[in-house]
């Protein structure tokens, strides 16, 4: 099962897909793939925050790149949390080597494996489309590639959730899982 969780900024995004793991976790431990790369203080204190909302059952395993390595550590059947898109997005393009074709290979490839794996994979970006418009060509560059990204998962993905002030709104759904 693929859930795409999308909203915006401080939205509620990870409480609602915290949720829908530890639903589909059925009492069982709980993953989380952290993409953040710490570089300040403020990114430090957020970390934190959610490491200390989250109980013992979760494991959480730091990629801030290599989500398909992450996914292969993580049994099959399990019930996983890869928080946030929009943050690895960022380091493909620019804390990497990889063009942004590579970058959607890989996420492709981490989800097909999650699918084959019978993952409950649950992704989270956010919707940088609510955000004030971008006046450089680079973040139009940024934001084009991490909407690629989006629709490519929203297709893929079994349940599309936007998160609009804590409350998921469920725009797809193949089976029930949030």
């Amino acid at each position: 099962m693929i859930v795409f969780v999308s909203g915006g900024a401080r939205s509620g995004k990870s409480e609602v897909a915290e949720q829908c793991v530890i639903k589909a976790a059925k009492g069982g431990s709980c993953y989380y793939i952290a993409t953040a790369d710490v570089f300040d203080e403020e990114m430090a204190a957020r970390v934190e925050r959610h490491k200390a909302s989250r109980n013992a059952r979760w494991i959480t395993l730091e990629a801030p790149l290599a989500i398909d390595a992450a996914l292969a550590q993580i049994p099959e059947g399990a019930a996983v949390l890869l928080d946030c898109l929009t943050l690895w997005a960022s380091q493909v393009r620019y804390a990497s080597e990889l063009t942004d074709a590579q970058g959607k290979c890989l996420l492709e490839n981490a989800v097909h494996a999650a699918r084959s794996q019978h993952q409950h994979l649950v992704l989270v970006s956010n919707d940088l489309n609510e955000d004030l418009l971008p006046n450089d060509e680079e973040t139009w560059r940024y934001l084009g590639f991490l909407q690629g990204l989006h629709r490519w998962l929203a297709a893929e993905a079994d349940s599309v959730l936007e998160v609009v002030g804590g409350l998921g709104i469920e725009w797809k759904r193949k089976e029930t899982l949030c």
